[in-house]
């Protein structure tokens, strides 16, 4: 046990040059566009480039497009002003053609951000600094899908043939994996997967030069060991603090603790469409009948995981979608009381007299506390007389699965980042057909729900936009085909003179560090 002096020796202020981050999960690749997924876009926006940038205010701000507008001619068309003098890391510059070649290569079908690119048909390179992007209709909103893109040289990737994403679900390699060349305010220096990735200043990017001119990121999956760290001063940053110790290191001499709300929803999905589950002991799919899906949603009891397994650390929730993105109510993010009688009967009522049992599959090293929510709603469902047995392991073996849609019963977290309730429906609830419903894991078809998810994409009626996102979100909350459980509250942890905003994405960038 640490005394009070040597921790507060051990937190001396952090050289303003070097900063030692951790977090509980490795980036999952580095190419930029293999995978959908918060440590993973979180790491490569030190490497890469977008055209716009998410701020902690949810505004976005120019990035590698200084401006962008709709063509005046032509609704279906955006137009972007490419930043002139950007030089990628080998020094090749960066024109629109690289633009073109990274709208073509996200829009492929190993792409996990395709669907962000839907309703975009084609992309094309006006002059050295002008692209022309044009979607199947008028498209108002299609910008606030960007903030996740990112750009790649051309000429880089048809020479190490990466011209295509890394495909992370079929267990594929290439180049882009572990090698990078964006425009970003740093280089990859080194990278050791699940161990340790160091960056270094890019000397010639064109922004204002950061405070932070090194990164030395380290992967920390213990909850325990990440504070450690951070105590003995091994660590500067932790980025992912467990909600067990918050209380903890607020009241620890030499530690700043910063909190926010994230943009990210936990939440259950299970398989409504399979005839047959893959595990349990029916002979049939129970999920596929609203009545069980009515039942486990009575079986959940978000105050007291919020109490118990999050110490206070969430907001709790029946609607998968942050209070701050577009189609969220107060009405259709209220839940009742569990109600374990009525449920178990309902199960009953359904075909399952003895209940019945499956597989439910719960990362262990993604979000906060993730295995514990697991095992908490493992026991509130047990309790209607539905036994779920946890399967918990990685990330890289649980996310495959529900790409492959592979599991029965899952947890996701799913952050929004163009506020708006299009992005969840394009991913999530859409029939998984093409560039829709990548995330999908439970199967959900809806064909006249699909048509007017698609048509989201294009309606210049904000109004009447709106009112059909009403629509859809009421079908899903009727039809019970997400389980929400809460969004997830953030807590950063640095030692003293370190200056570091929660991002409401996760997305913390050390080039926007100050020091005291």
């Amino acid at each position: 046990m640490l005394s009070a002096a040597a921790v507060a020796l051990s937190l001396s202020a952090a050289d303003a040059k070097t900063i030692r981050w951790a977090r509980s999960a490795d980036a999952l690749t580095l190419d930029p566009h293999s995978q959908n997924e918060g440590p993973t876009s979180t790491l490569l926006h030190h490497i890469y480039e977008t055209l716009v940038l998410r701020e902690t205010d949810g505004s976005l701000t120019p990035r590698l497009a200084t401006e962008w507008n709709i063509h005046p001619d032509d609704p279906s068309i955006w137009v972007f002003k490419i930043r002139q003098g950007v030089k990628f890391h080998d020094g090749a510059d960066l024109t629109a053609e690289d633009v073109v070649f990274s709208f073509n290569r996200v829009k492929a079908e190993s792409s996990g951000f395709r669907a962000l690119h839907a309703a975009a048909v084609s992309a094309e390179a006006v002059d050295d600094f002008t692209v022309h992007i044009k979607t199947n209709g008028p498209s108002p909103l299609y910008v606030q899908n960007l903030t996740n893109f990112f750009i790649v040289d051309k000429g880089w990737a048809e020479k190490n043939n990466v011209v295509e994403p890394q495909n992370f679900a079929a267990g594929e390699d290439n180049f882009a994996v572990r090698n990078t060349n964006g425009t970003g305010p740093y280089k990859l220096v080194s990278r050791d997967p699940e161990v340790k990735t160091v960056l270094t200043l890019n000397e010639n990017h064109w922004a204002e030069k950061p405070q932070v001119t090194e990164v030395i990121y380290t992967p920390i999956a213990e909850a325990a060991t990440r504070v450690a760290a951070l105590l003995s001063g091994e660590i500067d940053f932790v980025q992912d603090v467990p909600v067990q110790d918050v209380i903890r290191l607020q009241e620890t001499d030499g530690v700043t603790v910063v909190n926010g709300p994230e943009n990210r929803s936990i939440f259950f999905a299970y398989d409504v469409s399979s005839p047959k589950l893959r595990s349990g002991n029916t002979d049939d799919n129970p999920f596929a009948k609203q009545a069980v899906r009515d039942a486990i949603h009575m079986s959940i009891d978000r105050d007291a995981i919020k109490q118990v397994v999050m110490r206070g650390q969430s907001q709790p929730g029946a609607m998968p979608l942050p209070p701050f993105a577009n189609g969220w109510t107060a009405e259709l993010d209220a839940y009742d009381k569990p109600d374990y009688a009525k449920a178990a009967e309902l199960v009953k009522e359904a075909g399952y007299p003895d209940g019945f049992s499956f597989d439910m599959n719960c990362p262990n090293d993604r979000y906060l506390n993730d295995e514990a929510i697991c095992q908490a709603v493992v026991a509130m469902l047990s309790r209607a007389n539905i036994k779920a047995n946890l399967v918990s392991q990685s990330r890289n073996l649980h996310f495959p699965l529900i790409e492959k849609r592979e599991s029965d019963f899952y947890l996701l977290g799913w952050g929004v980042p163009p506020f708006d309730s299009q992005y969840v429906f394009d991913f999530l609830v859409h029939t998984p057909t093409g560039s829709y419903g990548s995330y999908n894991g439970g199967q959900y078809s809806n064909p006249e729900l699909d048509k007017k998810i698609e048509e989201l994409a294009t309606m210049t009626d904000l109004e009447a936009r709106n009112a059909q996102i009403a629509e859809i979100w009421k079908v899903v909350m009727d039809e019970k085909i997400i389980l929400n459980i809460h969004n997830q509250v953030l807590a950063y942890a640095m030692k003293d003179g370190i200056n570091l905003a929660v991002h409401p994405e996760n997305q913390a960038n050390m080039s926007t560090v100050t020091f005291k």
